[in-house]
């Protein structure tokens, strides 16, 4: 866990200072003299001081951007953070959004990619190497800059060109020991799998120099190294343990009879009887599939081998909330932000096509084209992209979660974002009618059977609960609202509440509270849900209530 180190020279600084305190736990307080010690101790660190003070205080302490902690500066009245060093590599951009967030500030961010909305290619969250400076301002200038990836991988959006050969000024994304033109950025994608046996008491020097021997050898890139690899009978080996720490990558531990099971092409009985399986190396580096690069090599008293990754794929799922921006949940914003190709309905992708970044690829189509708008995502992101599946209110009701899924399978990544629903939208506007036991239905028999709506119909009425009716009714069918509610009155009485919600949080927004008698099913459209009281349901003060009382409370009829 990351700490923060909060820096402060006054009362308010110190007061201001508390309350991130309350907010985050793992904060250290420091008075002002002790900055030297909070610059040693912590990953990032905010100051409640001015920016000129804390410039000339921090000036002598910087050494690398790549390493020196992120500062965030607080002016002594809390109204703005801004950062100061470190924005992406030591995290103050995101921390000053996130001071900002917690004091009721405004974040003040000056880099240049950050405020045009650029992608950073120092802030993809993987190693980057080479002329980043020259590249991204060459993005920013709007001069082409090309990509070349060995294969796909799930990036964020970037202002690139898509090229089968690195023309500068370019980014490349591989784990390739490569020589490029310059100006070049090379990025190192998480895709190697070394795999590791060794004898009991081996060093870890020599296991490094194996495991380096091995890359060099076969043109690969350590920083490409996702993780370390051997047999559970291994976990505890100080040389491989402390080789994993010295790469900085996990070490993954296998049973000895999933090793068995890989198919490896040096098997070894002499392994199989000491350890259970005929290769430790080989098979832990294919453990999660991928292809053998670098067959088992051996030192004295280690052996090594080298595996290459399938990139996987991100496809989120996004509730984009009923229509209003500020009904949208900050995970759906960055979501949207973050992903390289965004599929969706052409009105919903006009909502927000403000947040999309230079570079995002747009898929949109129109009504009726749900199962083709599904396929499509799940199709870019089994080929390696990050995709965002956008809908309104919540994906997984009644929208595009389900189609998505349902062609889905275990080849990528799924990342599902809840959103407002249409009906909690709605039941707001009205008041609490769903405060109580309730369901959706949705009356749209395009692809379900009006058989089957009417038995859930009947089986929500029987059973009192109140009801929210999706689709309720178009210029195409207007006759199936009418029957539910006929179904409904032979349980419920005529004065039975009834609110219709159209548009909710768009523009042109209308509520209307009425009855189950009284309703005008003309009034409706496909943009309505209708909500149903139960018997116990009624109109206090001119809002929709469903207690939820453990007594039984009939409404009057």
């Amino acid at each position: 866990m990351s700490v923060t180190g909060l820096v402060t020279a006054t009362k308010a600084g110190r007061a201001a200072a508390a309350r991130l305190e309350q907010a985050w736990p793992a904060t250290r307080w420091y008075p002002v003299a002790d900055l030297v010690r909070a610059w040693r101790e912590c990953d990032r660190i905010v100051c409640f001081l001015a920016v000129g003070a804390a410039v000339r205080l921090l000036a002598p302490l910087l050494r690398d951007k790549h390493d020196d902690p992120g500062v965030v500066c607080v002016d002594e009245a809390g109204r703005f953070a801004v950062a100061l060093t470190g924005g992406h590599d030591g995290g103050a951009n995101r921390l000053a959004h996130e001071v900002a967030g917690a004091l009721g500030a405004t974040p003040v961010v000056t880099t240049a990619t950050d405020v045009t909305g650029t992608g950073a290619l120092d802030a993809l969250g993987l190693p980057v190497e080479g002329d980043v400076a020259a590249v991204t301002r060459a993005m920013l200038d709007g001069e082409e800059v090309t990509l070349t990836a060995d294969a796909t991988w799930p990036l964020p959006p970037l202002p690139v060109t898509a090229s089968d050969t690195p023309r500068p000024p370019c980014v490349v994304v591989t784990d390739r020991i490569v020589d490029l033109p310059r100006p070049a950025v090379v990025v190192r994608p998480p895709s190697l799998v070394v795999g590791v046996g060794a004898s009991r008491g081996a060093a870890a020097e020599e296991i490094l120099a194996l495991i380096r021997d091995a890359l060099a050898e076969a043109g690969l890139s350590p920083r490409s190294v996702v993780r370390l690899a051997t047999a559970d009978v291994k976990a505890d080996e100080g040389g491989i343990v402390a080789a994993a720490r010295a790469l900085g990558v996990p070490l993954v531990t296998h049973p000895a009879e999933r090793l068995a099971g890989v198919e490896v092409p040096h098997p070894s009985e002499v392994v199989r009887r000491a350890v259970g399986t005929p290769s430790v190396a080989e098979a832990a580096a294919l453990a999660d599939g991928g292809e053998l690069l670098v067959p088992k090599r051996r030192s004295a008293m280690a052996t090594a081998a080298v595996a290459r990754l399938r990139p996987r794929g991100r496809l989120a799922i996004v509730g984009l909330g009923p229509g209003s921006r500020d009904l949208m949940t900050p995970r759906a914003v960055a979501e949207v932000r973050r992903c390289g190709c965004l599929v969706g309905l052409d009105q919903y992708v006009d909502q927000i096509r403000d947040l999309l970044r230079p570079g995002t690829r747009v898929i949109e189509s129109g009504l009726g084209a749900e199962e083709e708008r599904a396929r499509t995502a799940v199709r870019l992101a089994r080929e390696g992209h990050a995709v965002a599946l956008v809908g309104s209110g919540d994906a997984g009701v009644y929208a595009m979660a389900a189609p998505a899924l349902e062609f889905a399978d275990d080849t990528f990544d799924v990342v599902g974002v809840p959103g407002v629903t249409a009906m909690l939208a709605a039941g707001a506007l009205l008041g609490a009618p769903l405060g109580h036991d309730h369901c959706a239905i949705s009356l749209s028999d395009l692809h379900t059977p009006w058989e089957a709506i009417d038995r859930r119909v009947r089986a929500a009425a029987d059973a009192d609960l109140v009801v929210a009716f999706y689709n309720p009714r178009s210029r195409g069918r207007d006759w199936q609202l009418p029957r539910a509610l006929e179904i409904l009155a032979e349980r419920r009485g005529p004065g039975t509440p009834v609110g219709v919600v159209t548009d909710a949080s768009r523009p042109g927004e209308s509520i209307a509270l009425t009855t189950l008698g009284g309703l005008d099913v003309s009034a409706v459209t496909m943009r309505s849900l209708v909500i149903v009281g139960a018997t116990s349901s009624r109109v206090v003060a001119g809002r929709f209530v469903t207690p939820r009382g453990y007594a039984w409370q009939p409404s009057p009829t």
